[in-house]
């Protein structure tokens, strides 16, 4: 029997969504180009100068891909990306996620590729399409070093070795040096670089975190504070002071002008000790819920001695309990033979006294 890929429902919709307006914007523009002619689809696709009549482009235009490198690029990200959030988090926080990721840097490219026309006149600018999934691609990115901050992808029998949060800014320069080629559009860099910084604010400050039951952490219900989600830790360790240094000065500015709310002390300690407790754990899936289980079974054992003690009153005092096993997370064993797409994956804990 072939394997079933088990595709979440989000995930799958996007899939499907790509592959359609891709396959309509190619039967439209495939008998013109074959005459050399330059097309492109307003109604599919978001043209600043023939849009604005089309107000759903500044959505359906991420989900349409021009060529076929692009096109097998953008199914590889959605299925193995879009899989791994939409599980990671619910549904709805994915989807919410991927409507910030793809309306606001269309809306800001669109805006940026207006103003070049007002100060050039050039309708070049006008004129270009704005379409692809770059927005999503390198929001993944940031949202893969949200979430694995200390995981090393190695590829290549360990040629490449690379930290998780060094990607996204990889792409970016990966993404502005094909945008000088016939390969991506010149609206490429900006589209790349507006979804940059639009999932780094949104996942920073505003992305809802839903309240973890199973651990006695308070929860961070907006943001995520930790020191290894801040914008400097995308760099290299040259600029990283430097970065970090602009990045407070503009946060400072962003906080007086009441765009952003500065996080409370609490939710800085929480962050911290949730961080703390992943690198006590290794940094191994379940690593939280094992100590909170941990947590449950010697509560229960204090409990039900009290409880005894209660009922017998003043007679002989009850020998102690035996000990609750403390839990453990079993993780199933892959097959050797087993392929990836992405390589491999390794946790390297960060040390204590590792300044970043």
């Amino acid at each position: 029997m072939p394997p079933r890929f088990n595709v979440p429902p989000t995930t799958r919709a996007l899939l499907s969504i790509l592959v359609l307006q891709s396959a309509v914007s190619f039967a439209i523009r495939y008998p013109q180009w074959m005459t050399g002619a330059d097309v492109v689809v307003p109604y599919i696709t978001l043209v600043p100068s023939l849009s604005l009549i089309y107000p759903w482009t500044f959505l359906t235009t991420t989900l349409v891909e021009n060529n076929i490198f692009t096109f097998v690029i953008a199914g590889i990200t959605l299925f193995y990306g879009g899989r791994y959030l939409e599980r990671a988090w619910t549904p709805i926080e994915f989807a919410k996620f991927l409507v910030v990721a793809s309306l606001i840097p269309n809306a800001l490219t669109f805006g940026t590729l207006v103003f070049l026309f007002a100060i050039t006149g050039n309708m070049h600018w006008t004129l270009t399409s704005i379409n692809g999934t770059i927005p999503l691609q390198i929001s993944f990115l940031v949202a893969f070093s949200q979430l694995v901050p200390a995981h090393t992808v190695t590829l290549f029998r360990g040629v490449i070795s690379l930290r998780v949060p060094r990607s996204p800014l990889i792409h970016v320069l990966t993404i502005i040096i094909l945008s000088l080629t016939t390969i991506l559009s010149s609206a490429s860099f900006f589209l790349v670089t507006n979804a940059f910084m639009t999932s780094w604010i949104y996942l920073r400050f505003y992305k809802t975190t839903l309240p973890d039951l199973e651990t006695s952490q308070p929860s961070i219900l907006r943001g995520d504070p930790s020191e290894t989600f801040a914008f400097a830790e995308f760099f290299p360790d040259p600029v990283r002071p430097a970065i970090a240094t602009l990045s407070a000065q503009v946060y400072q500015v962003l906080v007086t002008a009441k765009i952003c709310t500065p996080f409370a002390q609490q939710d800085l300690g929480a962050a911290r000790s949730e961080a703390y407790g992943q690198r006590g754990a290794g940094g191994a899936p379940g690593g939280a819920r094992a100590e909170a289980e941990r947590r449950r079974a010697r509560a229960l054992q204090h409990l039900d001695q009290r409880l005894q003690a209660a009922t017998t009153g003043g007679s002989k005092p009850q020998a102690p309990l035996p000990q609750a096993p403390p839990a453990s997370v079993h993780v199933q064993p892959q097959p050797d033979n087993q392929p990836t797409m992405l390589g491999e994956t390794s946790y390297i804990p960060d040390r204590e006294d590792d300044k970043n």
